[in-house]
């Protein structure tokens, strides 16, 4: 089901809200939910989706749960939503069936050229009794050759179009149902799909600890895959999103963007017995529902809008979050200062959890003087989902 149109966010598009490099798609088995289109307004701060008579109904909503009214593809409410069930997720995900990345298909060339797509940014900040007043730019800082620092971070390569190669972020994360032998990577959900325009993303794939050694920066020229993948190049199988990024996402930041999250099962091009985890010497749980006002977050990401390149890998110390919401009724997102820019997202968000490195976020939304990120706050939905893909064959 690969997508064959293309989305140009125009002039300045790299400078744009979102840090999207939108990657999608995912492997011979399943992924995200039907998708609706809808009229431009759905894409608004504040602005309730209408109806759309050619969106599907979610299992649930069809299952006699209560939907919300107006939502493209009848999703159920939040409170419904946080109570789905594995076959739930199972009857929502099977809609969609996307075949995995070639063997070989990513060479330098193609990484060279995969650019981030940014969406259009809102034209203020949303208006809603839960915003705090936006943090300060907190400049971002470039990670040491070689990435031993942070082995559970890379880039997530994708194609828009056939000859639209784009770019992201991602993490290596725990898996509840294989400990210490993980698969997981998580990323944003506009890193997976375009949302309710229903475009599939394809060919992706993640590239543990990218450019670690330094062989693409300053311009140079790798000689082998090697140099630029050490870890490998890790081809996605399965991938899920929140329903609600799927129905609503667009190309302005909104009330979807509140869930912008999504997570890849992977598997090695080359094969081999060991796991990613296993790989990478690593993974970080995600914590749900963590408390914000004991978070001190650093983000992580490969930015790659000017006057980044993409090719190296970036910190933001963003400290305490602020929060910012489009629709009250969802949790506001997390927000911190920080000057990356298009192709950090769907880059993680790292708070300490009992003395440990956890994941708490990941990059979604920035305003186009990059002077602040925004991420989802993970909280039941998000843990629902992660379980799901964990426990799916």
């Amino acid at each position: 089901m690969d997508s064959s149109r293309t989305r140009t966010g125009g002039p300045g598009a790299e400078r744009r809200i979102a840090r999207t490099a939108a990657a999608g798609a995912i492997a011979a088995l399943t992924l995200l939910a039907a998708t609706a289109c809808g009229p431009d307004d759905t894409d608004k701060p504040n602005a309730a989706p209408p109806a759309s008579s050619a969106a599907p109904v979610s299992p649930s909503a069809s299952a006699g749960k209560p939907a919300l009214p107006g939502l493209p593809g009848g999703l159920p409410s939040l409170d419904d939503l946080k109570k789905w069930k594995y076959d739930d997720w199972d009857k929502w995900a099977k809609q969609h069936v996307i075949t995995p990345a070639a063997k070989g298909f990513w060479d330098l060339q193609k990484l060279l050229q995969a650019k981030p797509k940014d969406p259009v940014a809102p034209p203020q900040q949303p208006t809603d009794d839960g915003n705090d007043p936006l943090p300060g730019g907190v400049q971002a800082k470039a990670m040491t050759h070689p990435y031993s620092q942070y082995p559970v971070d890379g880039k997530v390569f994708f194609d828009i179009s056939t000859d639209k190669h784009a770019v992201c972020s991602a993490t290596v994360i725990s898996d509840p149902q294989h400990p210490g032998k993980s698969n997981l990577v998580w990323t944003a959900g506009h890193c997976v799909a375009s949302g309710q325009s229903g475009e599939q993303y394809s060919n992706i794939v993640f590239m543990p600890e990218f450019n670690s050694s330094g062989a693409v920066s300053k311009g140079k020229k790798a000689q082998s895959e090697k140099q630029f993948a050490p870890l490998g190049i890790w081809r996605a199988t399965q991938a899920i999103s929140s329903p609600q990024w799927i129905a609503e996402g667009g190309e302005t930041g909104s009330a979807a963007s509140q869930y912008d999250f999504a997570i890849l099962k992977v598997e090695n091009q080359d094969g081999g017995s060991k796991s990613l985890e296993e790989t990478v010497g690593g993974s970080v749980p995600v914590w749900f529902n963590a408390p914000r006002d004991q978070l001190s977050i650093t983000a992580i990401g490969y930015p790659a809008a000017p006057p980044f390149d993409g090719m190296e890998m970036e910190r933001c110390e963003g400290g305490k979050p602020s929060r910012l919401s489009f629709d009250k009724t969802r949790p506001p997102m997390e927000v911190i200062g920080c000057t990356m820019t298009g192709g950090s997202s769907g880059g993680g968000w790292f708070a300490l959890k009992d003395g440990k490195p956890a994941l708490v976020s990941n990059t979604s939304i920035g305003p186009e003087d990059n002077t602040w990120l925004a991420g989802p706050y993970l909280d039941d939905v998000a843990a629902n989902a992660l379980n799901y893909l964990a426990k799916r064959p």
